[in-house]
């Protein structure tokens, strides 16, 4: 796979990295949105120091990970409970 040299601005620092072509636009998405979120830390909080905003971010990041986790584990669950349930009535009419 083709790889870019591309750089991400992060707060106030640009990072470069390498990435694969077809992750671009993904890793450029989560570099505005990562700038999004501090931009609202910043104004609804009105923290200034860069340690704290990546901190809250990182915080902030981790509990939608968490919630997205917990919701697919409760899905998947629905799921299975489901797929044994057809399972069983196929086997009965067996």
């Amino acid at each position: 796979m083709d790889t870019l040299s591309i750089r991400i601005k992060i707060g106030d620092r640009e990072y470069p990295m390498k990435v694969k072509t077809d992750e671009e636009a993904r890793i450029r998405r989560v570099g505005k949105l990562i700038n999004d979120k501090i931009k609202k830390y910043r104004e609804e909080f009105g923290l200034e120091d860069r340690q704290d905003l990546l901190a809250m971010v990182a915080f902030d990041c981790m509990v939608e990970f968490l919630e997205i986790k917990d919701d697919h584990t409760e899905g998947s669950e629905h799921v299975k409970q489901v797929l044994q349930h057809v399972n069983q009535n196929l086997e009965s009419l067996l």
